[in-house]
């Protein structure tokens, strides 16, 4: 959460966000969002998850500044393959 200008403005900089996505099909299979305005995020994703979109969808999108969301495409980026 050290990255989200939002966090960072109210001080409030714990936390994490997780993302997990198929590699075949690029469809985002689950989130883990801990701490400010994860329901801001949570919604975010849901609706890409509902739309049976393809991560790259929210990840080319551009978010509002200053918001939690807007650290989408950044997480996304650094999408890695799980060992």
């Amino acid at each position: 959460m050290t990255g989200v200008c939002r966090a960072r403005e109210r001080g409030e900089t714990q936390g994490f966000m997780k993302v997990r996505v198929d590699a075949e099909t690029k469809k985002i299979l689950g989130a883990a969002i801990l701490g400010i305005g994860g329901d801001e995020v949570v919604h975010s994703v849901l609706e890409v998850m509902y739309a049976d979109a393809p991560y790259t969808v929210i990840q080319r999108a551009v978010h509002i500044h200053p918001t939690v969301t807007e650290l989408i495409p950044t997480l996304l980026a650094d999408l890695k393959p799980l060992n």
